[in-house]
């Protein structure tokens, strides 16, 4: 005889699926407008990769790689007009020592643009990881595609019998007397 048990699903479950689901939903929609404004900010700015830079010249900075890239021949450019010294290892009177600044701050803007263009990114996949979790809970939530099967103790078959243990070597319980020692020989 087999008894068939159909386990329900768990409404709490599902309810936490369904807000991580939105909860996805909502991190791509604002991770995806977060890429598109810091884009549209540094296309207003209308910036162009150098020429002489490794990659994307001569393209409007409005990715993050581009923005990278600009950075890199904003730094070469600058260490040459003066002649490989920072900002710092300037002295105070060098007229070179503004064009250095200048320069060490307009690669900090870009580089805070390519960090808010990782972030939004970031933001995009948790969204995607969220929604993923957020399927497999409502999915959880719904029950187990199949159902359960026992068999009842009456119906299995009995396990293979062992001998019991001799007298002086099996252990005994609380409610079982201690087995007498064995009979010496008679002669």
């Amino acid at each position: 005889m087999t008894t068939t048990t159909e386990v329900a699903g768990s409404k709490g479950v599902r309810v936490i699926g369904l807000l991580t689901l939105i909860a996805g939903i909502i991190f791509i929609i604002a991770g995806g407008i977060t890429w598109g404004s810091v884009s549209s900010n540094l296309a207003a700015e209308k910036i162009t990769v150098s020429d002489d830079a490794q990659h994307f010249g001569g393209q409007l900075v409005d990715t993050p790689w581009e923005a990278w890239f600009q950075a890199d021949i904003i730094n070469t450019h600058a260490l040459h007009a003066s002649e490989g010294k920072t900002y710092a290892e300037l002295p105070q009177d060098d007229p070179k020592r503004e064009t250095v600044m200048t320069a060490s701050f307009l690669r900090a803007s870009l580089f805070t643009s390519v960090v808010a263009f990782g972030v939004a990114a970031l933001v995009v996949g948790l969204g995607v990881i969220f929604i993923l979790i957020g399927w497999a809970l409502r999915r959880i939530g719904q029950g187990p595609a199949a159902a359960a099967t026992a068999t009842p103790a009456a119906a299995r078959p009995a396990p293979a019998a062992t001998a019991p243990a001799p007298a002086a070597t099996r252990p005994t319980t609380a409610t079982e007397p201690p087995a007498a020692p064995p009979a010496a020989p008679t002669a």
